[in-house]
């Protein structure tokens, strides 16, 4: 291999994220908008561009219109280059099925690997908030000799139960010795026993070896063909497989209150948490670092705008106001206010995530929920207050938050 080996970026960005249902019900999990301008996605492909591979391919499946357009419009490079950010869908190339798992999708798509001819295959998810330095992860891997490196964070050893749990090789631990399903007696870091590494489903291969891999995987009986339950571990099997261990990371601009920031924002409670990391005074995920940008679309829309309205001053406290947002008198605290988002005279938005084109009517009360796109809070109506006026209405209450679909009506 070179010293500069030629890499090709795969997005895996074909989740379903059933667990984020009613977000998910019109879109795929990594076009859920976050954070008020971005996509789920976003975050993964800024950090692969950041990390210099321009010559990215973005595998999608379930209801991708919305993430087709989105990367289509967004994630424009230069061809003269021959860089792109190409939306694949799934295409049947192998049979009359759609995928079958992560590898399958891989598998599906050996066509993108054989034609861009690589080195190295980076495979990330696309449903993670966060920032890496994949190069960082490409050189451990080169230098290590291994075929595949997988990416893990560290947590508590009293959260393992919840983590596919990365056994390293305690003489060297950076090879693995063994994948283990959300294990309850695992054994602790050779230099942190009361923490173990969690797959953070991020992937470095050797291009050839990934091929054999998933083609072998693809007649396995029994096989699930899933990247962390199935193909990882045959690597592992075969003493080919290396772990990176995320604290090692060192990004661009990055301060030690958000270095080592990795959330899953698989379910509507950690996609809330996320949110309320990023409205906080000295925030845990900073979106103010110019050196490491996550880049995004929102349109064309006009600067955000708070006026008084009615006599009545507006005030904001810990929001995070997108383009084209006014606050006319309402009071706004601890929220996520998405392009195109109004608040009305004397309204109150507490906690909550209101996404594109909301509209909050003169004297609401919003408190603790999430609102998707083109929702209509009528003037003097309140949600978050009551949860059983709430579960009445039709709206979907979950650990604490009150959650509306994209244009749900108010009933």
């Amino acid at each position: 291999m070179s010293a500069r080996p030629k890499v090709l970026a795969i997005v895996l960005a074909g989740g379903e994220g059933k667990r984020l249902m009613p977000l998910t019900a019109d879109r795929a999990k990594p076009a859920v908008p976050f954070a008020g301008i971005y996509r789920l996605i976003d975050f993964a492909l800024s950090n692969v561009v950041n990390s210099g591979y321009l010559q990215v391919v973005v595998l999608t499946q379930y209801k991708s219109h919305s993430l087709d357009r989105h990367v289509t419009q967004t994630w424009r490079m230069s061809s003269m280059l021959g860089n792109y950010v190409a939306p694949v869908p799934a295409q049947q190339r192998v049979g009359k099925h759609w995928y079958l798992g992560s590898g399958d999708a891989i598998f599906q798509s050996l066509n993108l690997i054989k034609d861009e001819k690589p080195d190295i295959v980076v495979v990330v998810g696309a449903d993670h908030v966060y920032r890496m330095d994949f190069s960082q992860m490409v050189s451990q891997h080169v230098e290590s000799g291994a075929a595949c490196t997988v990416a893990a964070i560290r947590q508590p050893i009293a959260m393992a139960d919840q983590f596919g749990v990365i056994d390293v090789v305690p003489d060297d631990p950076r090879r693995i010795r063994d994948f283990l399903e959300k294990p309850t007696d695992p054994t602790g870091l050779p230099d942190s026993p009361g923490e173990v590494l969690a797959s953070m489903g991020n992937y470095v291969f050797d291009a050839d070896a990934l091929v054999e891999a998933v083609t072998r995987d693809a007649t396995t009986e029994g096989s699930k063909h899933d990247m962390g339950g199935d193909i990882v571990p045959s690597f592992v099997r075969r003493n080919q497989a290396a772990v990176y261990d995320y604290q090692d990371n060192v990004v661009p601009g990055a301060t030690e209150r958000d270095k080592g920031y990795w959330r899953d924002v698989g379910t509507l409670g950690s996609y809330y948490a996320a949110h309320m990391d990023v409205v906080s005074p000295l925030p845990i995920f900073n979106l103010y670092n110019f050196d490491w940008p996550i880049y995004t679309s929102y349109g064309p829309q006009p600067p955000a705008k708070v006026v008084a309205s009615g006599g009545r001053g507006a005030q904001i406290d810990e929001a995070v106001l997108s383009p084209g947002v006014v606050v006319s008198g309402g009071h706004v605290s601890r929220s996520v206010l998405s392009p195109a988002v109004r608040v009305g005279e004397g309204a109150s938005v507490e906690g909550s995530v209101l996404m594109n084109g909301v509209i909050i009517g003169a004297g609401a009360v919003v408190r603790n929920a999430i609102l998707d796109k083109n929702v209509v809070v009528p003037p003097g109506a309140e949600i978050g207050v009551d949860t059983d006026a709430d579960r009445a209405r039709g709206f979907l209450v979950e650990d604490g938050l009150t959650v509306l679909g994209k244009d749900q009506p108010f009933g």
